[in-house]
């Protein structure tokens, strides 16, 4: 199965690294957060840029949609290893008290040795079926149920920002990444094998969302070919090596 073409007739994926760019991805995140979905309050950002403490620290991608020319969608790569933030990764903040005991616990590893996936977003236009118009991730039943006519398309794509981010975090050196997801999504990955390990219990985060971890090993051990070859192929489109 062929994903690359599809990804390179629909999309491309870049490095949002100039301030006009960085701005298209908070003006995104603001359209996305505060007017389609409203989870944050328009009034904390009169400039309607969609910002926080840890953008400072993160690299950002933009997907873009060829035929229009709109970004159809952002998420950004939260590093480590060269912040003072505290806690180092927003998904600490978030599942405070229901991190499991165990040696996969962000402060049970060494800060700079991993980053997170966050903030995920895809423009309204992008969010087709019913069940995706209040996900900002647009993922919905059918992720990985390919009809014969659906392989000529790129199937899904979200899949193709958290290869982006991936792609980030691997060329950054990271040992692995975490990541807050419905644990539906978690499945659904787990089947074209991106083994993300659940690192705590689900809370009520905007849904039903549990933090996970994957690391280097295991995604490079266990990632499909049609995947693996999709994430190089994002990865030559931002210029990343991985």
């Amino acid at each position: 199965m062929d994903l690359v073409e599809p990804y390179r007739e629909f999309f491309s994926i870049t490095m949002a690294d100039t301030d006009d760019l960085r701005k298209e991805v908070f003006r995104l995140r603001y359209d996305v957060y505060c007017r389609e979905l409203a989870w944050e309050d328009p009034g904390n950002f009169p400039d309607e840029l969609e910002k926080d403490i840890y953008d400072g620290v993160s690299r950002h991608c933009l997907l873009m949609h060829k035929r229009t020319g709109l970004y159809a969608g952002t998420v950004r790569m939260v590093l480590t290893h060269d912040s003072d933030l505290q806690p180092p990764i927003p998904l600490v903040d978030h599942c405070a008290g229901k991190l499991f005991d165990g040696p996969l616990r962000p402060d049970r590893l060494p800060v700079g040795s991993y980053g997170e996936i966050s903030r995920l977003a895809l423009r309204g236009e992008f969010r087709r079926r019913a069940s995706e118009q209040n996900n900002p991730e647009g993922h919905g039943e059918q992720l990985f149920e390919w009809t014969q006519t659906e392989r000529r398309r790129f199937p899904h794509i979200a899949l193709g920002l958290y290869l982006g981010a991936s792609a980030v975090g691997l060329a950054d050196g990271a040992s692995g990444v975490y990541a807050m997801m419905e644990p539906r999504l978690a499945r659904h990955l787990r089947y074209a094998g991106i083994r993300f390990e659940q690192v705590g219990e689900p809370i009520d985060f905007r849904g039903l969302r549990a933090p996970y971890y994957i690391s280097r090993k295991v995604l490079f051990k266990y990632l499909s070919r049609p995947l693996r070859k999709l994430l190089f192929a994002i990865a030559e489109d931002m210029r990343l090596k991985v």
